[in-house]
C-alpha cells in the first residue's frame, strides 16, 4: 500500500475478526530495535483512560482485544506481533493506532525495512506497507485501523515523530509527568526493590475514571522534557489490576531429610514409554492451558485464534476414511458464538513428526470446518525450513493453518508469566509453576532441542581431519540444527531473565532463510566455525558465540562501546571493577578503528588497568571482552554434549561478565512484571 491509502478489511478476506499485525524492521549492525505500542481511541480522536494504552509494560486487554505478542527473528531483523480480535474492540472505540518507538536517542532513520504486514487467522499476509521515509523520527505511527460504515478499514499512515513516544502520546491524550530521578529511586528504595524506575516517569490519562491512578510509561516518555510529577515519590503507579508472581527459589524445606520428595500435582516419575509421555504430557498442558487464560491465550494467540473462553480435550475420535483418526487433543475456543478449533499432535522424547499422520489431520480439519492444526515436539522450527512435508490444498475455501511449537516456548512462556509478568491468581500461578516442574522433569521427554543430529558426528570428524568439502549437505543440516539450538538457548535465557532475548541474523536484503544457511555452511565448511550472536535488552552490545570444531573451544564475546564522556584512564578502570567477579583469564582488548589495540588478561589488569591505554594516544572506540571454554564432544545433551557445553558457556558468561556491563545509557525496566507471593 502506499503512503496515506486505505483499504476495507471484508475487501481482504471473509475472515478478519481476529488479525496478526507484524511490525518488521532490521538494521545494519544486527542491534537495532524498537517497541511496539497500541491506542485505542474514542471519537474524539482520545484514550478514554489508562487502559487504552499498550505497551511492553501492559501488553494486553482484560477484554482481549489486544494483546502484544513479543518480538520473533526473522531472516533479515525482528518483528514484534500484534494479536488483535476486532470482534471484541468495545464499541465506543473508533480507532486502533499502531505505532513503535525508540529508545536512547536512537531514530527510526538508522532501521532499514521498516514495514507492517496483516495476516488472517491462517497467517496469510492481506496487505502490507513499507516505510521508506524515516530520518530522525524516534517515534512512528504505522497505521490505523478505523471503522466506517460498520466495517474496519485499515489507513497506512506512516506519520514521525521527532519527539518520540512523549510527542505521539501527547496527541492522543495521554498527559505526561515526569518523576525526577532522584525521587524514583527513593520510591524504590521504599519497598526495597533496586534499578527499575530510576528513569522511569508517570503518565496520568486524561478522562480515566480513576484519575489518582496513574499509567507507568516508557522512559521515552520521561526523556522528552515534561513537567514534575504530581504523583507522591513514595507510591509505586500501577498499569493495570495486581498481578501475582512466584519466587524464583523455594522457601525452606519442612522435610525432615533429602530423601522426601515434595507432592506434585503432575507426577511423572510412573511414566514407562512414549505413548505415556505423549498422552500425560498433552492432557498436562491443555488442562493448564484451559485454566489458565492468560497461558492458554499467550499459546493461541499467534496462532489467528480469538480471545474467549477455552475448553480442551484429549483423545478425541474423528471419522478418516475406513477408520476414525484420534488426535492427541482438541482446542476450542469460543467468542461471540464462533467456535475456533485446533486439532493437536504431540511428540515427546525427541521423536519426529510423521507427516502421513499429520496430512491426516490437515484433511480432517479442511472437511469439518476447523482452524488449525498444531504441531508440537522437542524440534524447534526454522523459517523457510519446514519439519515434516504437509500438502495444504489451496482450493478449498476453507483455509486450515499448520503450526509448530517447541516444548521449549511453551516452558519459556510458562516461565515468564510466572517469574516476571505475573498472572490473575495465586492459585493459577502455582498451576504455572506445576507445569513447568512437569516439563522440566528428566522422564516427562519434554525437553526441547536436545539433538545435533545424525550430521553431527561425521562433520565434525570431517572438520577435524581436513575432509569436508564445500557444498556438502551435512554441513547445512548442522548449521541448521546450531540455528535451532541458538533459538532455544535465548528462549531459555529469556525465560530466565525476564528480558527480550533474540538472536541476530545478518544477511544482506532479500537473502531468503535457506540461501542464508547455505552461506554460513560453505563459510563454516572452511574454517571449522559455528558462529551465533543474540541481544539481550538492557545490554551494551549484541553477544557472540564461536564454536571452533577445530580447537574444541566455545568462545562468548561482547563488544561494550566507549563512554561518551570522560577519559581513557577513568574508563579502564571502571570496566575492570565492573568484572571483579569476572573469571581471572577473561581476555580484554581495547578496540581501535583500523588497527589492533592492547590486550590482556582480567588477571594482569587487576593491577594494571592502564595497560589498556593504547601507546599512541589512539582514539579508543570500545572494549572487546572474551571468554574460552572446551566444548563438548558428543551431539546430545549429556553433561559432556555439545548442546550442554554451549548452554553452560553462555550462563557462566552472562552471569560473571555481561551482567555487571549494564551501564547508565542502557534501558532499564519501569515497573516490576508482579508481585512476589511469600
Amino acid at each position: 500500500m502506499a503512503k496515506g491509502a486505505n483499504v476495507g478489511l471484508d475487501t481482504l478476506s471473509e475472515d478478519v475478526g481476529s488479525l496478526v499485525v507484524r511490525l518488521a524492521w532490521c538494521s545494519t549492525t544486527g542491534d537495532g530495535d524498537a517497541d511496539v505500542s497500541v491506542l485505542l481511541l474514542a471519537p474524539d480522536g482520545k484514550v478514554r483512560g489508562d487502559a487504552d494504552f499498550f505497551f511492553y509494560n501492559n501488553p494486553t486487554a482484560a477484554d482481549g482485544s489486544v494483546e502484544l505478542l513479543g518480538k520473533t527473528p526473522t531472516a533479515n531483523g525482528s518483528e514484534d506481533r500484534i494479536g488483535l480480535d476486532l470482534t471484541a474492540v468495545p464499541e465506543d472505540v473508533e480507532r486502533v493506532v499502531l505505532a513503535a518507538s525508540r529508545y536512547g536517542g536512537a531514530h527510526f532513520g538508522d532501521l532499514d525495512d521498516l514495514r507492517l504486514t496483516i495476516a488472517d487467522p491462517a497467517g496469510e499476509a492481506l496487505l502490507g506497507f513499507s516505510i521508506t521515509d524515516a530520518g530522525m523520527e524516534s517515534a512512528f505511527i504505522f497505521g490505523e485501523l478505523y471503522r466506517r460504515g460498520g466495517e474496519w478499514r485499515f489507513r497506512a499512515v506512516g506519520q514521525g515523530y521527532a519527539t518520540g513516544l512523549a510527542g505521539l502520546a501527547t496527541d492522543f491524550g495521554i498527559d505526561v509527568d515526569d518523576t525526577s530521578e532522584e525521587e524514583a529511586d527513593d520510591a524504590e528504595g521504599s519497598d526495597g526493590r533496586e534499578g527499575e524506575a530510576g528513569s522511569a516517569g508517570t503518565a496520568e490519562v486524561v478522562g480515566s475514571p480513576a484519575p489518582q491512578q496513574s499509567v507507568t510509561i516508557p522512559e521515552q516518555l520521561a526523556d522528552a522534557g515534561s513537567a514534575v510529577s504530581a504523583v507522591p515519590a513514595k507510591r509505586r503507579p500501577r498499569t493495570a489490576k495486581k498481578k501475582v508472581t512466584l519466587p524464583k527459589t523455594d522457601r525452606k524445606s519442612l522435610a525432615e531429610d533429602d530423601a522426601w520428595r515434595q507432592a506434585r500435582l503432575f507426577p511423572a516419575s510412573s511414566l514407562k514409554n512414549d505413548r505415556e509421555r505423549e498422552m500425560r504430557a498433552t492432557s498436562v498442558l491443555l488442562s493448564v492451558m484451559a485454566q489458565v487464560p492468560e497461558f492458554g491465550r499467550r499459546l493461541t494467540a499467534a496462532f489467528g485464534a480469538p480471545a474467549g473462553r477455552m475448553e480442551t480435550f484429549t483423545e478425541v475420535s474423528l471419522p478418516h476414511g475406513d477408520r476414525p483418526r484420534r488426535p492427541d487433543g482438541v482446542v476450542r475456543v469460543e467468542r461471540a458464538g464462533k467456535l475456533w478449533t485446533a486439532l493437536v499432535e504431540t511428540k515427546t522424547n525427541g521423536n519426529a513428526l510423521r507427516s502421513g499422520q499429520v496430512q491426516d489431520y490437515v484433511d480432517i480439519a479442511a472437511r469439518r470446518g476447523y482452524e488449525a492444526v498444531i504441531t508440537l515436539s522437542n524440534d524447534v522450527a526454522l523459517d523457510g525450513s519446514s519439519l515434516i512435508d504437509v500438502k495444504i490444498d489451496r482450493r478449498r475455501k476453507h483455509k486450515v493453518t499448520l503450526w509448530h511449537l517447541s516444548w521449549a516456548e511453551v516452558a519459556h512462556q510458562a516461565q515468564t508469566l510466572i517469574h516476571h509478568e505475573g498472572v490473575g491468581s495465586a492459585v493459577h500461578a502455582w498451576l504455572l509453576r506445576e507445569l513447568l516442574h512437569y516439563l522440566q522433569h528428566e522422564n516427562s521427554g519434554c525437553h526441547g532441542f536436545q539433538n545435533m543430529g545424525p550430521a553431527w558426528v561425521p562433520v565434525r570428524r570431517g572438520i577435524e581431519d581436513e575432509t569436508l568439502c564445500p557444498g556438502d549437505k551435512r554441513a547445512v543440516e548442522v548449521v541448521e540444527s546450531w540455528e535451532r539450538l541458538m533459538r532455544q538457548v535465548c528462549l531459555w535465557l529469556g525465560g530466565e531473565l525476564g528480558q527480550k532475548v533474540l538472536p541476530v541474523q545478518r544477511a544482506k536484503r532479500g537473502t531468503d532463510p535457506q540461501s542464508r544457511r547455505t552461506a554460513l555452511a560453505e563459510r563454516f565448511c572452511e574454517t571449522g566455525r559455528l558462529t551465533a550472536e543474540i541481544r539481550i535488552e538492557g545490554t551494551p552490545g549484541t553477544l557472540a558465540i564461536v564454536a571452533d570444531l577445530r580447537t574444541g573451544k566455545l568462545r562468548t564475546s561482547i563488544e561494550v562501546p566507549a563512554p561518551e564522556q570522560g577519559y581513557p584512564l577513568t574508563w579502564a578502570k571502571r570496566l575492570v571493577r565492573q568484572l571483579a567477579e569476572a573469571p581471572a583469564d577473561l581476555r580484554i582488548e581495547t578496540l581501535i578503528d583500523g588497527q589492533t589495540g592492547p590486550r590482556s588478561t582480567l588477571a594482569r589488569l587487576r593491577s594494571e588497568p592502564a595497560d589498556l591505554l593504547p601507546q599512541d594516544g589512539a582514539k579508543i572506540a570500545g572494549f572487546g571482552v572474551a571468554l574460552s571454554k572446551s566444548m563438548g564432544s558428543s551431539r546430545g545433551n549429556a553433561e559432556t554434549g555439545f548442546i550442554r557445553s554451549v548452554y553452560d558457556a553462555v550462563d557462566g558468561f552472562h552471569t560473571s561478565v555481561v551482567a555487571h556491563l549494564r551501564h547508565g545509557s542502557t534501558r532499564r525496566r519501569t515497573a516490576s512484571r508482579g508481585t512476589a507471593v511469600e
